[in-house]
């Protein structure tokens, strides 16, 4: 008989830590497994013949390439109840992994492009999200982000389509944020639409400096004004820029399998988050595509904890960093980082 093995001790502690996850994409939570059984419920062609061969096709050599599949993917979702059962699968694992704060980036674009309505993505997601709070008492929010490979007057209509619904989901949707392909976007092309969202009192958040240069994590912070920075690593070719970012605690939503699964690096051992971490700035860990990357928040902090040397008081100064870096109120901040505390005190710290 099999014995299970038990978890490393730093593996361990990481299961213990409450954490929020700021950078993660639900639609990148999709299973196989999921993404075969919504398709037969709602009758979608995969160009797969089997659970097996999708997952090997997860072998991606750039974000473009992961990208493709991507969008296949989401096209399996069709009703509210596919959008509140892929929600709440991610809300069970998340939960299970101690995640005590979500906030959700999603692609209406996706979706309004396939005749899906808007209403139906937000009704799905929000339904899962609030059960999720009264069941777990994990709070979350709902980041609207723009695909940026599309134009800014596309970006434009989908806000407008969406604004008559920030009412009756004021509790969850307050920030917007930029995603999909970067290379050859830069955030200037979507200067206009963020002033526009400033003007609404968004919370703003934009992907840069994945693949980006230096200057699109710049070009983020003055052009589009954002408060944090999602990915962000490839800033640390500007030593200017990174000294900006430690002096102004400009929270990194930091997805470390994915640079690794993307060829963003070559191999963990060669991630710079350590490095940025020690030298002030506020790095978080997060898992972007959990689906397509191979692992969810927890398997990202291992992973750097293997790889870069990260012990116990480094997970517990980016759990805080998750805290701090949240569009979170002050209050509901400080009862967390309690959390974190009392945990820490509980572990020797």
């Amino acid at each position: 008989m099999l014995q299970e093995t038990s978890p490393s001790p730093i593996r361990a502690f990481i299961d213990g830590l409450p954490k929020a996850e700021l950078h993660l994409h639900i639609e990148g939570t999709l299973e196989p497994e999921m993404i075969f059984a919504l398709a037969q419920r709602n009758g979608v062609k995969l160009p797969y013949a089997s659970i097996e061969a999708l997952r090997e096709a997860y072998a991606f050599t750039n974000l473009q390439s992961f990208l493709d599949l991507y969008y296949a993917g989401a096209a399996v979702l069709i009703t509210e109840q596919d959008f509140h059962d892929m929600t709440a699968a991610y809300l069970r694992r998340a939960a299970a992994d101690k995640v005590r704060h979500v906030e959700i980036m999603f692609d209406p674009q996706t979706h309004t492009e396939r005749g899906v309505a808007v209403a139906t993505v937000f009704a799905g997601i929000a339904s899962a999200m609030r059960e999720a709070r009264a069941h777990d008492g994990m709070s979350g929010y709902l980041i609207l982000s723009f695909l940026r490979h599309l134009s800014e007057e596309d970006a434009f209509a989908t806000l407008e389509a969406a604004l008559p619904l920030r009412e009756q989901y004021a509790d969850l949707w307050l920030a917007v944020g930029l995603d999909s392909s970067e290379v050859g976007n830069p955030p200037e092309k979507f200067a206009r639409i963020y002033a526009r969202c400033k003007e609404l009192g968004f919370h703003l958040t934009a992907h840069a400096g994945e693949e980006g240069p230096p200057p699109y994590v710049t070009g983020a912070l003055d052009t589009l004004r954002v408060e944090r920075i999602d990915h962000g690593i490839r800033a640390e070719q500007d030593p200017k820029l990174l000294k900006r970012l430690a002096r102004q605690r400009t929270p990194l939503t930091v997805c470390p399998l994915s640079n690794l699964k993307l060829k963003t690096i070559e191999k963990m051992e060669d991630h710079n988050l350590a490095r940025l971490l020690r030298q002030g700035l506020a790095v978080t860990v997060n898992s972007d595509d959990p689906a397509y990357f191979g692992g969810y928040v927890n398997d990202n902090y291992e992973a750097v904890a293997k790889a870069l040397g990260i012990d116990e008081a480094d997970c517990l100064a980016l759990a805080r960093n998750s805290i701090t870096g949240s569009f979170l109120d002050t209050a509901a901040q400080a009862r967390l980082l309690v959390e974190i505390e009392d945990y820490a005190l509980s572990r020797g710290h």
